[in-house]
């Protein structure tokens, strides 16, 4: 403690003022504090922009000891990411400058450093040994240009100095602890190949890799559903108290943090606006932003007794609002027996050897201004039948009826003129947006391709959907990578709104969006819902959100609709055994109600690989209420 007394004091701070009022890791609670792995101590961090220097952090102060957990929260765009990445030192690396303050952090062997003045050799070895991060985007954390198991092997070679035969058995231990199907398949597949969940499970390994003392996880749930989540904070909760590390949480998911946090952090536009315990928090929300957190907070039951979606309450300035949202019962898309399989390629002349079934027999009505949320885990196929539909991936068979026109039928400039009608909000808003444009002329790039307007009328179009998604007139000349991931995430959803579609395939739109901002773009999609009748495939993993949003329920599991009916039904009379456990792996947004130990005890998701010329039993369903289908087929998946 002398050791980071004496830091504080060398840079003019008193230490005893900026230390917590109490840590989670005491020693055998005589009430003597442990060292801090980690303090930030008035942190100020800059940004040059062709505006000139914003801020993205300002005097920001925190701590964390060992086998803690700090969750810090607040909107996109808050400073949250900017903290951890100057810890790392990987702010720099992003065109921002660490123009104040200390971050001290304590090596164990090797003492306390002050990262913010620490040179490049020492971050080098800091990095993924002592530190290890968890990226909030698992597209871009991840070179696409290198296996999947080359990735995760470099750093246990470089840091622990591991052979190769070594470093691949710890790596397929990694895998598996993370719930990755198929891992030693996994290690030979690049990142493309995969999809966002096991992405994301990768990135998750990578940092857990070399047992760091101080782990930041930066949104580490946000593309995983929510047995996978639960499986996820439970590794990481184990981690924490088995081995004492240090974790700094940043989430927008106050369900989340309830069940993990031992003190929280609240930050608004740069700025710390809260500090307290998980429960005092919860309990006792001092600050007008954190209250409004809280109340913006979806709940799981919020929606019992209500037939159709309602907006979510807001408070502060937000004033619209929208009634319920019935819709009608006349059918926009149809989908019929969609089945869509991959070839999985051996040998020297890369022949096909197998199939992947990715969606196998699915069939379901979207009906016009309602919504149809598509629900299960990373890896089921959510995805690619919202690709399927709008043909970004060939179905192999199956029938997709939109509005009278057959998808599946159409030749390349039909397809064209189809997709005035169908737009989709992409899963990682980084990669589906062009790095070197900006933003203004990708939302407004649709309507020049379609020439839907020109001159003054476009630019006053594109000026209104930036309004409608909550955005600054100024970020128009803004670039993808000035924007935090909740910040790219509207600009997407402002794209796909521009030609005014018939459907919109959202695919996890809203989960890298604070729960803030997340209510109120949730209730800019039900208001266009009830003001223009645009229908909405809506595919996620958070069950709370879907509640809100959903006229009906599919869910998934290996490639097959496993139940499907209207949504009061399928969530408040669950039938299938995984519709069971989606819903009771929901953690909860109350510190005193937390959920221990994941689903540890379910064996691995079986493979959809088969071999070549499988032919699947067709699906077969059984009407356990009006409108209400469960699976009988054997969907191959087990409780126990």
């Amino acid at each position: 403690m002398q050791a980071l007394a004496s830091q504080f004091a060398a840079a003019g701070f008193d230490s005893a003022s900026l230390l917590p009022v109490a840590f989670a890791g005491m020693n055998g609670g005589n009430g003597v504090r442990d060292q801090p792995i980690a303090e930030v101590i008035q942190l100020k961090v800059e940004f040059q922009t062709k505006d000139g220097p914003v801020v993205g952090v300002e005097d920001i102060s925190f701590s964390v000891g060992p086998g803690e957990t700090l969750c810090i929260v607040g909107e996109s765009g808050s400073g949250k990411s900017v903290s951890s990445l100057s810890l790392m030192r990987l702010v720099e690396f992003g065109g921002g400058t660490v123009a104040g303050g200390k971050l001290l952090f304590d090596r164990k062997d090797h003492g306390v450093v002050d990262l913010a003045t620490a040179d490049q050799d020492t971050m080098r070895r800091i990095r993924g040994n002592d530190i290890g991060m968890i990226f909030q985007e698992p597209m871009t954390a991840l070179n696409p240009v290198f296996t999947i198991g080359r990735q995760l092997t470099e750093g246990l070679r470089l840091h622990r100095g591991m052979t190769r035969a070594q470093a691949r058995v710890r790596a397929l231990d990694l895998l598996r602890e993370v719930r990755m199907p198929e891992p030693e398949r996994r290690l030979r597949q690049f990142p493309h190949e995969l999809s966002g969940g096991m992405r994301q499970r990768v990135v998750i390994a990578m940092a857990l890799a070399c047992a760091p003392r101080l782990l930041i996880a930066d949104e580490p749930t946000t593309a995983l559903d929510v047995t996978i989540q639960a499986e996820i904070l439970s590794l990481i909760d184990r981690l924490r108290r088995e081995t004492g590390t240090a974790v700094i949480l940043i989430t927008h998911d106050m369900a989340v943090v309830a069940q993990m946090a031992d003190r929280v952090v609240v930050m608004h536009r740069g700025t710390k606006v809260e500090e307290g315990a998980v429960h005092d928090i919860f309990a006792r929300p001092q600050h007008d932003y954190t209250k409004a957190l809280l109340a913006s907070v979806p709940r799981l039951g919020d929606m019992q007794g209500k037939a159709v979606p309602e907006p979510l309450p807001l408070s502060g300035s937000d004033t619209r609002t929208t009634a319920p949202i019935p819709g009608t019962d006349v059918p926009l898309l149809k989908v019929r027996n969609l089945t869509t399989r991959f070839a999985v390629r051996g040998g020297v002349l890369r022949r096909k050897v197998a199939n992947l079934h990715a969606v196998e027999d699915v069939s379901f009505t979207v009906n016009k201004g309602q919504t149809l949320s598509l629900v299960g885990e990373s890896g089921c196929g959510k995805s690619t039948v919202g690709r399927s539909i709008l043909r970004l991936v060939a179905p192999l068979s199956g029938s997709v009826d939109l509005d009278g026109v057959e998808i599946t039928a159409l030749d390349p400039p039909g397809l064209r003129a189809a997709r005035r009608d169908m737009q989709m909000i992409f899963q990682d808003p980084f990669a589906s947006l062009n790095p070197q444009m900006p933003l203004g002329d990708q939302v407004a790039e649709p309507m020049w391709n379609y020439a839907t307007a020109t001159g003054t009328e476009l630019a006053d179009r594109v000026a209104m959907l930036f309004d409608r998604v909550r955005l600054p007139r100024s970020f128009m000349r803004r670039y993808p990578h000035e924007l935090s991931g909740g910040q790219r995430q509207r600009i997407a959803i402002a794209r796909a709104l521009a030609l005014n579609p018939k459907l919109i395939v959202a695919d996890e739109a809203v989960s890298a969006l604070d729960v803030s901002v997340q209510a109120e773009v949730l209730n800019l999609m039900m208001e266009l819902q009830a003001d223009l009748g645009v229908s909405f495939l809506f595919i996620s993993h958070d069950m709370a959100v879907v509640e809100r949003v959903s006229h009906h329920v599919a869910v998934m599991y290996l490639g097959r609709i496993v139940e499907i009916g209207p949504r009061p039904a399928v969530l408040g009379n669950p039938q299938h055994p995984y519709t069971k456990a989606l819903i009771d792996a929901v953690p909860i947004a109350d510190p005193a109600r937390r959920k221990r130990g994941g689903t540890q005890g379910r064996p691995p998701i079986p493979s959809p690989i088969h071999p070549v010329g499988h032919a699947p039993a067709p699906s077969s369903y059984r009407e356990v209420a009006q409108d209400h289908f469960v699976l009988t087929t054997d969907s191959g998946f087990s409780e126990k």
